[in-house]
């Protein structure tokens, strides 16, 4: 075995891994196993995490890809991605037993582009194309709606009436990215409506700065999470951009001893779909070979919970689509 560094710091982003969203997506499929026993199914992955998929196949949920995939009337629980009115629709030709896992905060741009829909505007959707959020939220709204993924595309869309233009996001996106994709859009449409960076999740957007200022304090940073997970990618994004040797990793069997030679600082964080569970198992791995002291940057503490869906309830609150979103700042 080779000899431990004396000393390598390992700091900790604050916040990391789950968010509200993602916890009560998890225990929207844990509670319905519980009542209804398995199988149950769940279209899409129910987060963009493998560890949690795999986690859940075990205790007996099956993960298909379409609702035909699914036997006439199963419960059939809808991802925290949200779907398309389409899927819905052939959910309910099945005669599925659906429970709907979408975030709240996914639902919530849902209305946001069908009310500008209704109003008669053209909606841009920023966001990743072919991700599902944004094939669920292109499917929510009664009307034509273009992706901008690039300044590029912000740059060249065409649009009906250019003084009738209005935006949406999706949630997981770069805050920095989608900035700069809304000034171009409100450069070229004076009159364009829309949300500015409110509709990136407050998790999304703890966990964004949170890396950024990690970057500044180490010489590598590892980020937990799957290769699909777009919160996950855009915080490895944003430490790299910030000039740091930054990695994203889905397991510790990934990691390279070579990263770490001649540095003396190592910053960790994980996306909101990765388990904290995750993050301790790199950190137990590093420790097989480097001689390590963790600490934690200061941060925000998130206090948001999102109820689950009545039926799935225990009798102790009000409605499903209710939810509290708390943000403290200590």
């Amino acid at each position: 075995m080779q000899d431990k560094l004396t000393h390598c710091r390992v700091i900790l982003a604050r916040p990391r891994s789950f968010c509200a969203g993602v916890v009560r997506a998890i225990d929207i499929v844990e509670r319905a196993l519980e009542l209804y026993g398995a199988p149950v199914y769940v279209r899409h992955e129910i987060v963009h995490n493998r560890q949690v998929v795999d986690r859940l196949k075990g205790m007996g949920a099956i993960f298909v890809d379409d609702v035909e995939d699914v036997p006439v009337g199963a419960v059939t629980i809808f991802s925290a991605h949200g779907v398309s009115k389409k899927v819905e629709a052939e959910a309910q030709g099945r005669q599925l037993d659906v429970i709907d896992a979408t975030c709240p905060l996914v639902r919530r741009v849902h209305r946001e582009g069908q009310n500008y829909a209704e109003r008669g505007y053209d909606v841009l959707l920023v966001g990743h194309a072919g991700h599902a959020e944004v094939e669920g939220t292109r499917g929510q709204i009664d009307g034509p709606v273009q992706v901008i993924g690039t300044l590029s595309d912000a740059e060249n869309v065409v649009v009906s009436d250019p003084e009738r233009v209005a935006y949406i996001t999706q949630t997981t996106l770069s805050m920095f990215d989608t900035e700069e994709m809304i000034a171009v859009l409100k450069r070229r449409f004076p009159n364009i409506v829309g949300p500015d960076t409110r509709d990136i999740c407050y998790a999304t957007q703890n966990r964004q700065r949170s890396v950024l200022e990690l970057a500044a304090q180490v010489e590598a940073v590892l980020v937990v999470g799957s290769a699909n997970s777009s919160n996950a990618g855009r915080l490895q994004q944003i430490a790299e951009e910030a000039g740091v040797a930054s990695y994203l990793i889905d397991t510790p069997a990934m990691i390279k001893r070579r990263w770490f030679d001649g540095v003396s600082s190592i910053g960790i964080t994980a996306g909101a779909s990765t388990p904290e569970s995750s993050v301790q198992d790199v950190i137990a791995h590093l420790a097989q070979f480097l001689h390590i002291e963790v600490e934690t940057l200061d941060g925000k503490d998130e206090h948001v919970k999102f109820r689950l869906p009545d039926r799935l309830s225990r009798p102790q609150g009000p409605s499903s689509d209710a939810y509290i979103m708390t943000h403290a700042a200590k």
